[in-house]
C-alpha cells in the first residue's frame, strides 16, 4: 500500500508538471484515489487537511478582495512604481524588500496575499508582465519568512516543539543569513529578469506625474476598510500574545470586513480563490496518505541513517535533506516528520545548530517547486485567475537555482557559526 500511495502522489506531480489537466482537478483526483484505494482512511484524510492554512487563505482573500476597490493597492502600486522611476532593478529590489519584511513579521502566506494584487496593478500601470515580479515576491516571501519564528510555518512548528528556542533566538540566528540570501537572490533575479521588465521612459514620466492618492480619496468606505486591514495586521503581530491562531485572526478580520465594507456578501465571497483552496485540500489528503503509509517517516529516518554520528554531517544532511523533502512533499508535513528525527539525533544534549539547519532547509526548500509552500500555490493561483498562468516547469527553472544558491549560503553559514 505504501508503494501505491507513492505512485499516486508521483503521478499527480507529473500531471501537474506537464499541465495536461488543471492542477486542482489532478489534486482532487489524487486525493480521491488515496481514499478509495485505502491508502488513507476517511477519518485520517479529513484530519490531514490543514484547516488553519485554508482558513488563513480564505480570510485574507476576503480582506484583500474588499480592500482592493478602495484604491489602497492602486496608491501603493503607483508609489512603488514612482519610487523605482521605471528602473527594473530598483523595482525588483523594492518589491523584494517589501515582501521580505512583511513575510518576516506577519507570515509569508499573508504577505503574498497582500502584495500580489499590488504587483498586478504595478505591472498593468508600467505595461510589463507581472509574472517575473510575482516570482521574485514568492521567492522573497519564503526567504524573508525564514528570519523569524512566526514568518514561516516550519519555524512556528519548530518553535512550538522546542520551547528552548525563543522569538529572539530565531531572529539572532536566522535573520542574518536570511538577509544575505535575500540580497544575493534578488540581485541575481533582477539581472535575469531585467530584459523582461523594460519600461518605456515616457511611461515612467507619465506615471511620475500621476496623483497616487486620487482613487483612494474618491473611493467609498476607505476609512473603515483601512481600519480593519490595519487592525488585522496588528493582530497578526500580536497573535501569540493574544493566544490566537493566524487563521482565527484572518477569519475574524474577514468577518468584520464583511460587516463594515460589503454591500453584497455574495460578490465579496466570489473573491475567494476557490480553485486554490481545493487544490490545497487535494494536496493535503495525498500527503496524508504518504504519512499514514509511513513514507514520510521512512524518508526522514533514512536521512538520519546517513549522518554516521558526525554533528557536522548531521547538520548538512538535515539542511539539504529537508530542502529536498520539502520541495517534493510540502515543507509543513515534512517538517512535522523531521522534528522527532532531529530530536533523536541530539540525544540528551540540546544542539540548536540542528534546529537552525532544519529551519533553513525547510524554508529555503519551499522555493524549489510550485507546490513546496503555501505561498507559492496561492500566488500562482492568483496569477492563473488573472490570465497570467505560470507553468510548473517555468517555476522549477527559477526555483531550483534560487534554492541551490540559498542552500550554499546556508551551508557556509552553518559551517562557520553553528556546526
Amino acid at each position: 500500500m505504501a508503494t501505491l500511495s507513492v505512485v499516486i502522489f508521483v503521478s499527480a506531480l507529473a500531471l501537474i508538471a506537464v499541465e495536461w489537466v488543471h492542477r486542482t482537478k489532478v489534486a482532487l483526483a489524487g486525493a480521491a484515489l488515496m481514499v478509495l484505494t485505502g491508502a488513507v482512511d476517511q477519518e485520517h484524510a479529513i484530519e490531514s487537511i490543514d484547516w488553519a492554512t485554508l482558513g488563513l487563505l480564505a480570510g485574507m482573500m476576503v480582506i484583500v478582495g474588499l480592500t482592493e476597490p478602495t484604491g489602497v493597492f492602486t496608491f501603493l502600486a503607483l508609489r512603488v512604481a514612482q519610487l523605482s522611476k521605471g528602473n527594473p532593478i530598483a523595482l525588483v529590489f523594492l518589491l523584494a524588500l517589501v515582501t521580505g519584511v512583511l513575510s518576516a513579521f506577519l507570515d509569508n502566506l499573508t504577505a503574498i496575499l497582500l502584495v500580489v494584487p499590488i504587483t498586478l496593478l504595478i505591472a498593468d500601470i508600467l505595461r510589463i508582465s507581472p509574472i517575473p515580479l510575482v516570482l521574485v515576491e514568492i521567492l522573497s516571501s519564503n526567504i524573508g519568512g525564514t528570519a523569524t519564528l512566526i514568518g514561516d510555518p516550519p519555524n512556528i512548528m519548530i518553535g512550538t516543539a522546542r520551547p528552548e528556542l525563543s522569538f529572539l533566538d530565531f531572529i539572532v540566528n536566522l535573520a542574518p543569513v536570511a538577509i544575505v540570501t535575500l540580497v544575493v537572490v534578488t540581485g541575481g533575479l533582477a539581472l535575469v529578469f531585467r530584459s523582461q521588465l523594460r519600461v518605456d521612459p515616457a511611461r515612467a514620466q507619465e506615471i511620475a506625474a500621476l496623483d497616487a492618492a486620487r482613487d483612494m480619496r474618491e473611493a467609498d468606505k476607505v476609512g473603515r476598510t483601512m481600519a480593519v486591514l490595519i487592525g488585522t495586521i496588528v493582530a497578526f503581530f500580536l497573535h501569540t500574545l493574544l493566544h490566537l491562531e493566524p487563521a482565527v485572526v484572518a477569519l475574524t478580520g474577514a468577518t468584520v470586513m464583511l460587516l463594515v465594507a460589503a454591500d453584497d456578501v455574495e460578490a465579496a465571497l466570489e473573491r475567494i480563490e476557490w480553485s486554490t483552496l481545493f487544490f490545497f485540500i487535494g494536496l493535503f489528503v495525498m500527503v496524508g496518505g504518504l504519512e499514514e503509509q509511513g513514507v514520510v517517516d521512512n524518508v526522514a529516518e533514512w536521512l538520519a541513517d546517513l549522518t554516521g554520528g558526525s554533528s557536522t554531517a548531521e547538520g548538512l544532511v538535515v539542511l539539504w535533506g529537508s530542502a529536498g523533502g520539502s520541495a517534493l512533499v510540502d515543507n509543513i508535513p515534512f517538517t512535522a516528520a523531521m522534528i522527532p528525527v532531529v530530536s533523536s539525533l541530539q540525544g540528551t544534549e540540546f544542539d540548536d545548530g540542528l534546529w537552525w539547519a532544519l529551519a533553513l532547509g525547510a524554508c529555503f526548500g519551499g522555493n524549489a517547486t510550485m507546490i513546496a509552500a503555501a505561498a507559492n500555490v496561492a500566488a500562482t493561483g492568483i496569477l492563473d485567475r488573472n490570465g497570467q498562468p505560470v507553468s510548473f516547469a517555468r517555476f522549477l527553472a527559477v526555483g531550483v537555482p534560487v534554492t541551490f544558491v540559498s542552500l550554499v549560503i546556508a551551508t557556509g553559514y552553518l559551517l562557520l557559526f553553528q556546526l
